[in-house]
This record gives C-alpha cells, structure tokens and sequence, in this order.
C-alpha cells in the first residue's frame, strides 16, 4: 500500500471531497506505476506558460475544480495548444467560462498536461461492488463502451492470466490484433495497467476508478492513461 496515496486520499476527505481531483488521481496512478500522461499543476498564467515550457508543445488545458465533473460541458478543456501566446490566452478563457457557467464553483488551478499521441482508445476502471467487492473492468472505449456496452470483468485481484483473458474475451480484441488497418496493439501494457488497477483497488478505499480513455500503442510502444478519476468510499 502506498503511504503517500492514503496522504492524498485522507486529505480530500478533510475537504469533504469523494472525488479526487484529476491531478490528484493521476498522482495515485503513478505511485502504483501506471502510466499516465506528464501533468502539472498551474495557479497563474505565468506559471501556465512556464509549466507548458517544461512539458513541451502542443499541450491540453483543463479546469481542476472539485465542483465541475465534466469539463468539457463548461469550457474547461482546450487541446492542441501549441505556443506561449496561446498558453496565456487559454488559461484566461478557461476561467472566464467556469465562472460563466458555474459562478460558485472552487478554482484550483488549470492543469497542464501533454498531449499525447492518438491511439486505440481503451478503457480500464473499477468498482468495490457490495456483493462481489472489488471488480476489474476492461474494454475498448469511445462508441464501444458508450454504445455497445463491449466490456469484460473480473474480481480482484486479478493476475496476469486473468487479465490477458478480459482483453481476449471482449468482441472488439480483433481491433486490438490489427484488424482492417489498426495496428496490433501493445497487449502487454493493457495487461500491466488492469493488474496495477486491481492493485489499487484492493489497497485503498476506492469506491470507483475510471481510467478513460487508456491509449494503447503499437506493439512494443506502451499505453498512456489520458484521463482518471477516483471516487473514494
């Protein structure tokens, strides 16, 4: 179990938060080695433009407060960003549409994070189930999983085994194995990440864990979480 995840978790509770911030469930990502895109945290404009240096163009913008779940609804995410000027201009609009939208919410800062390369979009969450407990899910994401509900599950913990057969058991792994023009997919990463994720799920008290989308690379090239989300017991 990882001390410095309890830290983070406890202290959202002091808030009286149930859902971590997105920088923060990132963080507990990586304590567990999964691998997620490089992010920092932003509380000026001019800070913005110097973390945007360090992790190098072209960069996502988004919003990080504990009252906005869905930021995209509010104008709280800008991709692409490409330059200093752009950096600036971004970060002021963000704050200018979230107390458009949502005059009362908290601010925490603008997240700044890579822009990572499109791949074939995954997704790998978990829920503590009141019957089961622990429960792993994998499956392709965009329209597959919002449509065509084409996901698998397991109940923690799940070994390497297991996770190789809930990537093998959904019916979109033909896209995964370089159907019709994709190419074939890291495997071994998605396995990695969805034992990583049972890991997690039966050291800390999670109540639901959203990695959405993962992308997954060409054989050989890894996968990247984009986006997560934790919500805590």
């Amino acid at each position: 179990m990882s001390q410095r995840a309890i830290e983070i978790i406890e202290r959202a509770r002091r808030e009286g938060r149930k859902v971590l911030l997105e920088p923060e469930a990132k963080t507990i990502c990586s304590f567990y080695n999964v691998p997620v895109t490089v992010f920092d945290v932003a509380k000026s404009s001019e800070e913005a433009v110097e973390k945007a240096k360090r992790i190098g163009f072209p960069i996502v913008m988004k919003i990080i407060s504990p009252d906005i779940i869905h930021k995209s609804d509010v104008g709280g995410v800008f991709v692409n960003v490409k330059n200093e000027e752009e950096v600036i201009t971004t970060y002021n609009k963000i704050v200018e549409n979230v107390k458009q939208a949502v005059p009362k919410a908290r601010i925490y800062g603008i997240l700044i994070q890579e822009m990572a390369p499109q791949g074939v979009e995954t997704i790998v969450g978990g829920i503590r189930d009141p019957q089961f407990g622990p429960t792993i899910m994998f499956g392709l994401g965009g329209i597959f999983v919002e449509i065509l509900k084409d996901v698998s599950f397991r109940i923690a913990p799940v070994d390497k085994d297991e996770a190789l057969e809930m990537i093998q058991e959904i019916k979109g792994y033909p896209i995964l194995q370089g159907y019709r023009g994709y190419y074939k997919a890291d495997i071994g990463s998605l396995v990695d990440i969805i034992m990583k994720v049972s890991n997690m799920l039966m050291d800390l008290p999670i109540s639901q864990l959203d990695l959405n989308p993962v992308f997954v690379y060409e054989e050989g090239k890894g996968a990247k979480v984009i986006d997560a989300r934790v919500v805590l017991e």
